[in-house]
This record gives structure tokens, C-alpha cells and sequence, in this order.
């Protein structure tokens, strides 16, 4: 490959689940590789393997991509000059390379039934032996060959493998690999259904799209022999190969459902914006320095190199994704921020609000949770109490600690006659009326303000308790005290 070569990388996903951190990791990884090098990001859905697809996996897969905004140059709903780009649409591509591989020797018929590949690995695994096909069919004749096919009897298509040497390739990551040739048995490339294996299907295709740059999982790079000299065989120029390190849990095992190994969408139900998840990923496993890590997408498209993907291990921590989440939430205007509210409070609240959903009143909730916000389904939570009546007199945790329900009934009481004829309904004159009042009830401000604040908001902890005030309103505040006053004289 030469400079000169249009850079075409591809993602190519089985639709065998929802998209995990891993897989759109790599997406990511080979889309910003794409875009920095003015080159061409294909999506190609490899659905060969029929018994493992689920139902609306496809759907999801594309729809992570595109909540992350990982457009694709060529692929499902957009076409291209290479489509399909639906493995099980293009069978007669994978049937006729396998049946060329046959035919110029590099590949053989086996007839073995699943009962004597069953036995064959319980004796492997008895007498200690190395997994692998024992290659009975490989040294077949043509004579016995032909007599069984002519009898219909199932087969698959196997590529005979080199049994002595070595298969080195360079990995754009890892530098020089090599494997021993006798490790690798001859692995099934076309099964009796004439659907391939991962093996062939990928080279194929990666062929006949003129991929340049394979960004693939590490689980992947003992799989490279074979590609390599499928490669060969076929007279097929190879693609460069770049294999991205695991990414692990913070105790360094496997990532896995415990530590937060779940479909990158579920973090969007989560309340994790797009921007801090495509941040977030791009740095695991790859890195600018040892200290940028809040990074837009432009410059993220600015720096990627292959050359600054590491080897080791990337940690996967929900601490910092929840660190890095709330600090872009922080970043934004109030007025980006009170549209996002008003999108997620116009589905996720009850009918029954006491306000209209209006712009202008978020506007005014907004800065007193602005630098509260972690994630975004936080958001009902912390402001649901601006729309919504206060659902249960008298509220919990009404009786502030160090009061009984008779002080706390006196304090409220007093609270509702202060504000009363109050004209200036702000939080500096509010403020101003209700801390000398705790002087005169004799009792803490922590106790009074508690009292108020479980009151109106029924809740113990709120967005600071005047501003809150301010923002309700003096029909809303009064209208609540009375309630909770109402009920504490009946209970």
C-alpha cells in the first residue's frame, strides 16, 4: 500500500445483540481514522451467522452510531458503489472464491459429520492434545472425493493451511507478529449451508471494497494468520491491520456487565450526552498526552493517529464518564441546557403539571441545577417539584431534628404570615424576612429553612431554598404552606 491509496476503513458488525463499549469503540476509532485522513467510513453488517442474529439488533447498532453522530460514506440507507453491504445478500462473492480455492488446491471438501468432530475433540481432550481438525479429509483422494459428493452427503470447505513455517504481518499497533503455522489448524471457510465463516466472508469483502485499514478488537489478531494467507491464495492485495487493545474494568479483568459493560444506548437512557461518550471512548486506548482529556470532536478528528493507540489494556471507569458527562452538561448555555430539559421533562413528567412546559420558565429553573447535573435523567428528579403538586401532606421529613410537630406547625405558620403581604417576591427579600424569623421562634435557621423547604418542595434537598422560592412563585409557596398546615391540624 502506498500513500497514494484512498484511505477506506470499515465497521463491520454482527447483528447478534445491542452494541456494547467495545464494538463502538472500534467504530469510533475507524471513523475518526476516516475523517482525518479525508478518507471514506463504510458500515457492512456481517449477518452469516444466522442462528446467533437477534431481532432489532441492527437497528440498535445503527442507531448508536448515529446518536454518536458517526455518519458512514457507504452502507445500509446510504448506498455506495460496493453494496451490498449485507453479508447474507452477497453468498455468490464467498461460494465462488471458496470453490477457486478447491479448485487450485489451497482448499479441500470435508465430509466429517458433527458426530465424529464431537468424538474427535473428547480424544484431544483426553490424550492432552492441541484443539484442532485432525485434517482426515485434507489427504482424501480425489477418487473418494468425488464419490462422496456425488452421493450428497453434507460438506464444508476447509483451507489447508500451511503445516510447516511461519506467518508473520506487520500490526500498525503492535509492530512484527508472528505465528507458528503448525498452531493453526485448517479452519472452515464455507459452512454446509453455504453461508461462510467470519474468515472468508471479511477478506472477501474487504477485498472487493478496497478496504485499506482494518481497526479491529485484539480478539481478533490470532485469527490474522488466516486471513493472511487466505489473502495469498486468492492473489489479493492485503489491507494494513491495526488490532485495538482489550478494554478492561478498574480491577484490570475483563470488562464485563459489572462494571458497566452494557449497550452504549443504555447510557443514553442513562442521561449521558453524546458528546461525553464520544469523548469518553476516544480515549480508551488512545490518548493525545498525559493530561488533554476533554476534547471536541474536531480535535479528536484533528489528532487521531493510528501511531498514538496504545497496546495495553484500556480502563473502562463509570466515575469518569459520570465525571466527564457533568462537566460538558456544566459547559453548556443555559439556554442549550433548558431546551434538552424541556425535551426529557415533555416525556418523562405526568399531565397533571401546574405550569406549562414553557420554555421561558425553564429558562429560570436551569441555573439553580445547572452545576447539580451529573446525567440528564437526574433532571425529573431534581425539578419535578416545579411543576407538579406536592404529592403527600404532610410531606416527609417535614419535622426538622431538635423540633416536634407543634414547633414546627408554630415555625410554618409564621412563615406563611411573614410572606403574606410580601411585595418584592424575590430571593434577597425573602431572605431577608425569614432569617431574623428563626430568631424569634427561637430556633435554628437550619431547622426553619428545613421545615419551609420539605414544605413547598417536599423534599430535603433542593436547588438553594430562596432562588427555589423565587422561581415557584408567592401564590405557589403560600398555596403549599397552607396545605402542609392544613394536614398537620388534621393528623
Amino acid at each position: 500500500m502506498t500513500n497514494e491509496v484512498e484511505v477506506r476503513v470499515r465497521y463491520a458488525p454482527s447483528p447478534t445483540g445491542n452494541p456494547h463499549v467495545g464494538n463502538i469503540r472500534t467504530a469510533l476509532f475507524s471513523w475518526l481514522y476516516a475523517r482525518r485522513m479525508g478518507g471514506k467510513f463504510i458500515v457492512r453488517i456481517e449477518d452469516t451467522d444466522v442462528s446467533r442474529t437477534v431481532e432489532g439488533s441492527l437497528e440498535s447498532i445503527l442507531g448508536a452510531l448515529e446518536w454518536l453522530k458517526l455518519d458512514w460514506d457507504e452502507g445500509p440507507n446510504v448506498g455506495g458503489n460496493y453494496g451490498p453491504y449485507v453479508q447474507s445478500q452477497r453468498l455468490h462473492f464467498y461460494q465462488e472464491a471458496a470453490e477457486k480455492l478447491v479448485r487450485e488446491g489451497n482448499a479441500y471438501y470435508c465430509y466429517c459429520t458433527a458426530e465424529r468432530l464431537k468424538d474427535m475433540r473428547q480424544e484431544q481432550v483426553r490424550l492432552k492434545q492441541p484443539s484442532g481438525y485432525d485434517r482426515q479429509c485434507r489427504y482424501m483422494s480425489s477418487e473418494q472425493s468425488i464419490e462422496l459428493s456425488n452421493q450428497s452427503i453434507p460438506h464444508v470447505i476447509r483451507f489447508k493451511f500451511p503445516l510447516e513455517g511461519q506467518t508473520s504481518f506487520t500490526d500498525l499497533i503492535r509492530g512484527e507478529v508472528t505465528f507458528s503455522n503448525h498452531t493453526v489448524d485448517d479452519f472452515v471457510m464455507l459452512k454446509s449451508d453455504s453461508y461462510p465463516t467470519y474468515h472468508l466472508a471479511s477478506v472477501v469483502d474487504d477485498h472487493l471494497m478496497n478496504i485499506s485499514h482494518v481497526l479491529r478488537a485484539e480478539e481478533w489478531l490470532s485469527s490474522t494468520p488466516r486471513h493472511m494467507k487466505i489473502y495469498e491464495a486468492l492473489g489479493y492485495d492485503k489491507p494494513l491491520f491495526a488490532h485495538l487493545p482489550l478494554i478492561l474494568g478498574p480491577d484490570r479483568s475483563k470488562l464485563s456487565k459489572r462494571h458497566g459493560e452494557v449497550s452504549v444506548l443504555d447510557y443514553k437512557d442513562m442521561g449521558y450526552l453524546p458528546e461525553a461518550m464520544f469523548n469518553f471512548l476516544a480515549l480508551l486506548g488512545w490518548s493525545l498526552d498525559d493530561h488533554t482529556e476533554m476534547m471536541s470532536i474536531s480535535e479528536l478528528i484533528d489528532n487521531f493517529s493510528i501511531e498514538r493507540i496504545g497496546k495495553a489494556g484500556a480502563i473502562f471507569s463509570l466515575e469518569k464518564l459520570t465525571w466527564m458527562n457533568g462537566t460538558y452538561i456544566r459547559q453548556m448555555s443555559t439556554s442549550d441546557l433548558s431546551k434538552r430539559i424541556k425535551e426529557i421533562l415533555e416525556t418523562e413528567l405526568p399531565q397533571n403539571t401546574i405550569q406549562p412546559l414553557s420554555l421561558e420558565y425553564i429558562n429560570s429553573i436551569t441555573p439553580l441545577i445547572h452545576e447539580r447535573i451529573k446525567t440528564m435523567a437526574e433532571i425529573p428528579t431534581l425539578v419535578d417539584f416545579f411543576f407538579l403538586d406536592i404529592p403527600k401532606y404532610p410531606p416527609d421529613g417535614l419535622v426538622q431534628k431538635g423540633m416536634d410537630q407543634e414547633k414546627t406547625l408554630t415555625a410554618l405558620q409564621s412563615t406563611l404570615d411573614t410572606l403574606s403581604p410580601i411585595k418584592q417576591w424575590n430571593s434577597e427579600e425573602l431572605e431577608h424576612l425569614l432569617r431574623p424569623l428563626a430568631q424569634d421562634l427561637e430556633i435554628k435557621t437550619g431547622q426553619l429553612f428545613g421545615s419551609i423547604r420539605v414544605a413547598i418542595t417536599g423534599r430535603t434537598a433542593t436547588p438553594p431554598l430562596f432562588e427555589t422560592m423565587e422561581v415557584l412563585g408567592q401564590e405557589v409557596c403560600k398555596q403549599r404552606l397552607q396545605s402542609t398546615i392544613l394536614s398537620m391540624h388534621k393528623s
